[in-house]
């Protein structure tokens, strides 16, 4: 499987205020990666520079084998782009706009702007000054995704689009994805990544803390476990587990270790209710932050 995306020890510096520090960053075909982090993490920087939007301090940057400043008018080509936020011609009409737009490209995207625009529940016709946040955003979910890209890179995608039209745009990328495309999926939120990826990058402070399968974090974490007992609970402590809370006979706590040990310890109690699950990716992701 070839990379996609590649970069090597990727640093950006703005004057002296750091931006991104020897970001190593791989994204394979067919792959959906989520690129997490807080805001100012360094997740719009990594993403600015490998379009060359802004260039880079030192390190390498390639997308489809290529350089991606040398050669960023024919990566940009195969590359579909959705920014956080964006920004138009507000007297233009929607068509207008991605008609613009799609002459760009060396090939017919009428059809598919047709289909992208449908699915969105988008009209066209009207001018960018009068649509809502939310529907600029669905213009630029189509410039995006119009030209069928092998490549597609969604910074925040998702801020100002309803929960109902959120799940159509999942199902697009998914849909781009199983075609052929390659995504790489920059958000903060995490349940977001939980449900579309398949592999996670996160990024601290301009640095890549972590690479690892969504699954294999699951299996890393902690569990959460909480219970009730029929008799008044004594102050409970465990080896492995943190984060005690007890209220109203209720115990909650974080565990990590062997879990032969921690039932062990709970039958030595009446337990009236018991319940272990996984972590949410938030209290993952925050294991990683602490």
């Amino acid at each position: 499987m070839s990379a996609v995306i590649e970069t090597r020890k990727l640093t950006k510096f703005y004057g002296g205020a750091r931006g991104i520090i020897d970001v190593d960053l791989t994204v394979n075909e067919g792959e959906i990666v989520g690129f997490i982090g807080p805001n100012g993490a360094g997740k719009s920087t990594t993403i600015r520079t490998l379009l060359s939007l802004i260039y880079k301090t030192s390190g390498e940057a390639r997308i489809f084998g290529l350089d991606c400043h040398a050669d960023r008018v024919k990566i940009l080509q195969d590359v579909g782009y959705l920014p956080s936020e964006v920004f138009y011609y507000d007297n233009m009409r929607a068509i207008d706009l991605l008609k613009y737009s799609a002459s760009f490209y060396k090939k017919d995207c009428a059809a598919r702007m047709k289909a992208l625009s449908d699915a969105l529940e988008l009209d066209l016709t009207k001018k960018i000054e009068d649509m809502s946040l939310g529907n600029k955003k669905k213009v630029g979910i189509v410039q995006g995704l119009m030209h069928s890209p092998k490549l597609i890179i969604l910074d925040e995608p998702t801020s100002g689009l309803d929960p109902l039209m959120q799940r159509t745009f999942f199902n697009l990328v998914k849909a781009e994805n199983e075609r052929g495309a390659a995504v790489l999926f920059s958000s903060h939120i995490l349940s977001e990544v939980q449900n579309l990826c398949g592999r996670v990058v996160i990024i601290k402070e301009g640095r890549i803390i972590s690479t690892q399968k969504i699954s294999e974090l699951r299996e890393n974490a902690c569990k959460r476990v909480r219970f009730s007992a029929a008799e008044p609970i004594a102050p409970f402590a465990a080896e492995g587990a943190t984060d005690i809370t007890a209220e109203g006979g209720t115990v909650s706590f974080l565990f990590r270790g062997d879990c032969n040990r921690l039932l062990a310890e709970l039958a030595k109690r009446q337990l009236r209710d018991i319940d272990i699950s996984e972590p949410t990716l938030e209290e993952i992701f925050l294991h990683y932050y602490n």
